[in-house]
């Protein structure tokens, strides 16, 4: 499939899963002005053949969810918003072969120079061969540790180090899924020291990488440090309960170093209750940003939306939906191959009508 370089028709979109980033995605791809949604991969008997106005709490839009993978193909997407809770690397060189763009939220994708070599080199070659872009992008890691950084460093000519802390109250922004079985929230605390997180205790690293070549100091390496607290109480989920003495909070911290010395930091600070067995200074969702340099810089970003569970489940995960769909555009103008957040233009969101065609 050629480029899509002109706004003359709307961008051809297919909605990939459905969790809870997924459901708003697709709200987000059925109300822009300049996309149209031509499908949506479902992964569940449940939710195929319903409308995808339906499954997003919209007004039907005459397009049934599906479990066919080459009946979406069919319909020549432009781009895919590709989310599922796992990557099926098969599944995903097969949509670049077809030379549909791809914006995703997936892991592993943020940073190619750093990414395992086989990995690369099969997901490129799926793009040459379909003249397609791959993009990660999200909320974390994405906007708060590539759109944000540049702007703050854009006041400094001589950098110590900038350190992101997130806080986070993961159980409006995650299924029950991704918060057990990925997460390892309500694990025993025997059972979460054992197990190895390379997603996790990579994806950070990559990402803040991206900037980091971008601003001349690439890394040498990265350190990963961990932490964990229990839950004092039981704490309920969107459908589970996990027990007291379970993991009910976590905290990563992820620090590249140029030259041996410490350039970018990101620590998360994941809960899904406050009532922890350690005494941890933890906000509402949002971000602390320092920077140490030149030209010092505290920032503070907050969600000011109170605690109302309801409020929060529709609104939360927006954050991570969002800049996806606000990507697709110069996805799908970019050169084939895996493109990052330093090579695209900036990012404006279509916030305003439909221009006439």
């Amino acid at each position: 499939m050629s480029k899509h370089t002109s706004h003359n028709r709307p961008l051809r979109v297919v909605q990939w899963a459905t969790g809870t980033v997924g459901t708003s995605a697709l709200r987000g791809i059925i109300q822009h002005p300049d996309l149209e949604l031509v499908g949506v991969r479902v992964y569940s008997d449940a939710k195929a053949g319903k409308d995808a106005g339906d499954l997003c709490g919209l007004a039907p839009v005459g397009i049934a969810a599906t479990q066919v993978v080459p009946s979406l193909l069919a319909t020549r997407p432009d781009c895919v918003v590709y989310m599922p809770d796992r990557t099926d690397v098969d599944e995903l060189c097969g949509i670049l072969a077809s030379g549909a763009n791809v914006v995703t939220t997936r892991a592993d994708f943020f940073n190619p120079a750093m990414m395992a070599p086989e990995l690369r080199e099969r997901v490129e070659a799926a793009c040459r061969e379909g003249n397609s872009s791959l993009h990660a992008t999200g909320s974390s890691p994405g906007f708060v540790t590539e759109a944000l950084i540049p702007p703050l460093l854009s006041l400094q000519r001589n950098l110590d180090l900038l350190t992101i802390d997130e806080f986070a109250d993961c159980v409006d922004t995650c299924s029950d899924d991704m918060l057990l079985n990925i997460m390892g929230f309500g694990a025993p605390p025997q059972v979460f020291e054992r197990t190895e997180f390379t997603e996790r205790d990579t994806t950070f690293g990559h990402s803040l990488g991206v900037v980091a070549a971008a601003i001349g100091l690439p890394f040498d390496h990265v350190e990963v440090s961990s932490e964990f607290a229990v839950a004092r109480s039981p704490v309920q989920l969107r459908e589970t309960v996990i027990d007291a003495g379970t993991v009910g909070g976590q905290r990563h911290t992820v620090t590249g170093f140029c030259s041996g010395r410490p350039v970018l930091r990101f620590r998360s600070n994941w809960y899904v209750t406050t009532d922890l067995d350690k005494a941890w200074a933890l906000r509402d969702d949002g971000w602390q940003i320092t920077v140490e340099g030149d030209t010092p810089v505290e920032l503070t970003m907050r969600f000011p939306i109170g605690s109302d569970p309801v409020t929060r489940a529709a609104i939360m995960p927006n954050v991570t939906a969002h800049r996806p769909i606000n990507s697709i555009a110069a996805v799908c103008a970019a050169p084939a191959g895996i493109v990052t957040s330093a090579t695209l233009p900036q990012i404006f969101a279509r916030l305003g009508p439909a221009p006439r065609r």
